[in-house]
């Protein structure tokens, strides 16, 4: 290449804003994780560790705080692991299976079991809102995962055995139901079990697919719009029992892939289906939170 093409190339380059061809995706972020529930550095260090694994779900607040739900307890951690908010399982349920700090400051949390149910929490620990399930089984283990409130008062909550995501109002009705067993998506032997469903800014509904190795998104009638499966990475094959999982503001979706045994524990994909991030530390995610990429805090309120 001659010194004028050279100068070329630089200029071009320059003028794109970029000062490399494509920089290289860093994320930190949260796991909620079989053997490690904490934070993971851009470099893949770890920089937060709760002390506990075996986590369900978990966010890290606004405050800096982590607030985890794990089987029997919900704990609120500030950095140096001060307990500032617990709540233990009541004596009727098997499994908590859900967490979400709400914006008026209770906090959402599911029970498994004989009287599967919503509760939103107060801070001094006293139920202010009770809301009935219906998970169609009385495996506790397998009636829900993921749940989470909707701006409108709703909550939108994945049933696996039912395949079937199902919109709450809270007296318990449901409004809506997105099944996840439609022949377009391979029936139910191909157990496309719901586990994570966020409901995104556009009204469609992001859903994770545990066994059946995929996410999927739906629009308000069901009908589902967006599709991702290991058939789209035939060489990496990423998909491995998707667990948690983000939508970021770019639109990417970010996928933890809870029963990994290989390499790839996450990754975030493009809409046109470009698999552009991974992460591949010893740790399994059973949920996952983008703190920051790049050294830039993911903005809003997390979509997950």
């Amino acid at each position: 290449m001659s010194f004028n093409q050279l100068v070329l190339v630089f200029v071009a380059v320059a003028f794109s804003g970029h000062t490399s061809f494509a920089e290289e995706i860093k994320h930190s972020f949260f796991i909620a994780g079989p053997s490690f529930t904490g934070i993971i550095d851009e470099d893949g260090r770890e920089a937060w560790d709760s002390g506990k694994g075996g986590a369900r779900d978990g966010f890290v607040l606004p405050n800096g705080n982590v607030l985890i739900a794990w089987s029997d307890e919900v704990k609120e951690f500030t950095r140096d692991k001060q307990v500032v908010f617990r709540f233990a399982r009541s004596a009727d349920a098997k499994e908590i299976g859900t967490v979400e700090r709400l914006d008026n400051g209770r906090t959402l949390i599911t029970e498994l079991g004989p009287k599967p149910r919503l509760l939103e929490v107060e801070a001094d620990g006293k139920v202010a809102v009770e809301c009935p399930l219906k998970p169609e089984t009385d495996n506790a283990h397998m009636q829900t995962r993921m749940a989470r409130k909707l701006p409108s008062g709703n909550y939108l909550v994945p049933h696996l055995l039912a395949f079937k995501v199902k919109e709450y109002s809270p007296a318990g009705d449901v409004l809506r139901e997105f099944k996840t067993d439609s022949d377009d998506l391979g029936g139910r032997k191909a157990e496309n079990w719901p586990f994570t469903a966020i409901r995104l800014a556009n009204g469609n509904t992001l859903v994770n697919l545990t066994h059946g190795n995929k996410t999927v998104e739906m629009d308000a009638t069901g009908k589902v719009v967006w599709k991702v499966s290991n058939e789209d990475f035939p060489n990496e094959k990423p998909f491995a029992d998707p667990c948690g999982g983000q939508r970021l503001p770019n639109g990417n979706t970010v996928i933890a892939s809870y029963g990994s045994s290989g390499t790839v524990k996450a990754f975030e994909v493009t809409v046109d289906k470009k698999l552009v991030w991974t992460y591949t530390g010893k740790h399994n995610a059973h949920e996952i939170q983008v703190l920051t990429t790049n050294g830039k805090p993911i903005e809003g309120k997390p979509m997950k």
